[in-house]
């Protein structure tokens, strides 16, 4: 991994694998040494080796190492497996990996805090509660589809000092199976975003469930759409609601294709892409959670809430609590009568992080971290 510092000057970092073998009872070198000798055949040679390994390398390995690999003993750092991913800066600032890039690289930094940050690791080890949130797409099977999505969970669970324990549901099974054994375990209910028919109706019934059981619920992008669908069907009567994506004949379709969408044949990059502004309607859930009147953020879709159904399914007791700045395109939408019920056109999980969970997550957690304490 070379870090290019000016045009004379390159760091180059790499990242190797010191295996303990059980059997022995030792660390094993070879793979090491064997790795930086191919790169020097190619004429590189590595400033830093990061020792990718499952407990710290002693003294005396990391002096071997260096002998063989040609670099300085500080030069050879462990790479440890950890619990989480956000404890990986603990350990490299622990075998003094920062300030060695630092000073190799003639760096003027500040003295290193990770007072913080430290206390927020903390926190994702030793949580205080548990909750489990069922995620029901198309998807579950390939669970990195959803990293940011199950980070963003993660990063809400820390407001809460809260370990979110995600259920990985394929939409199809509460399709074939029902909603009440899969989800009765459930304190939140999350519909992520998709595209496609498959697996639909699980979702729409999962969200049924989530309304009538008083289920905390966050819908994203098409969970919105889904969530729109079903109040339509069963809450404002509307049989046969749809999205037009789903069914072009449905007589009610709640969703459509976006204006300028209409007759778009060549649809590459012709999504609704990137950050736009919403605005929060006075004394919703979504102004709460935000503590702002608007907010910025981003998109990823093509079809949007169909306008002509608004009185209809407003009249009905839907909030439509996020719109765009022109008051053209629904953002965001709500239930009155429900502890946390709330949908969103866009996708706030991308805007989260360690740090700063963002608020939609924190509020999803702490919501469903009631119902588990019965609150």
């Amino acid at each position: 991994m070379p870090y290019d510092v000016g045009r004379d000057n390159v760091l180059y970092v790499h990242l190797t694998l010191v295996p303990y073998i059980g059997a022995a009872g030792e660390l094993k070198t070879k793979p090491t040494q064997h790795s930086v000798n191919k790169l020097r055949e190619i004429g590189i040679q590595p400033n830093i080796l990061l020792c990718r390994t499952d407990r710290y390398i002693p003294p005396e390995m990391k002096a071997k190492i260096a002998m063989f690999c040609n670099v300085e003993k500080d030069a050879v750092i462990t790479a440890k497996d950890v619990e989480t991913i956000y404890e990986v800066p603990i350990v490299f600032r622990k075998e003094g990996l920062d300030e060695l890039i630092v000073r190799q690289l003639k760096l003027e930094t500040g003295p290193p805090n990770l007072r913080e940050w430290d206390a927020m690791v903390q926190k994702i080890k030793h949580p205080k509660h548990e909750i489990a949130v069922a995620l029901v797409g198309k998807y579950a099977g390939l669970k990195e589809c959803y990293k940011s999505l199950a980070e963003a969970l993660v990063h809400g669970g820390i407001d809460h000092e809260t370990r979110v324990n995600i259920n990985w549901i394929e939409s199809e099974d509460i399709e074939r199976q029902g909603t009440e054994r899969i989800l009765r375990e459930a304190d939140g209910i999350l519909i992520p975003g998709g595209f496609g028919t498959r697996g639909i109706e699980g979702k729409i019934t999962t969200i049924r469930y989530a309304r009538e059981r008083q289920i905390p619920f966050l819908g994203l992008c098409l969970g919105m759409q889904c969530a729109t669908i079903e109040f339509a069907r069963n809450v404002a009567g509307l049989a046969g609601a749809n999205s037009a994506e789903f069914d072009e004949r449905s007589p009610h379709p709640v969703i459509h294709l976006m204006p300028d969408q209409q007759g778009v044949s060549d649809k590459g990059g012709t999504m609704r892409l990137g950050s736009y502004l919403c605005k929060l309607g006075e004394g919703t859930l979504a102004q709460k959670m935000y503590g702002v009147g608007e907010v910025r953020e981003r998109h990823r879709h093509r079809y949007e809430f169909n306008n002509a159904y608004r009185e209809q399914l407003t009249a009905k007791g839907l909030v439509l609590s996020g719109l765009s700045p022109d008051g053209r395109l629904v953002e965001i939408v709500e239930l009155k009568d429900h502890p946390w019920f709330l949908a969103t056109q866009f996708h706030p999980e991308y805007s989260s992080r360690p740090h700063r969970p963002h608020p939609l997550f924190s509020g999803f957690v702490g919501a469903a971290l009631r119902k588990k304490l019965g609150h």
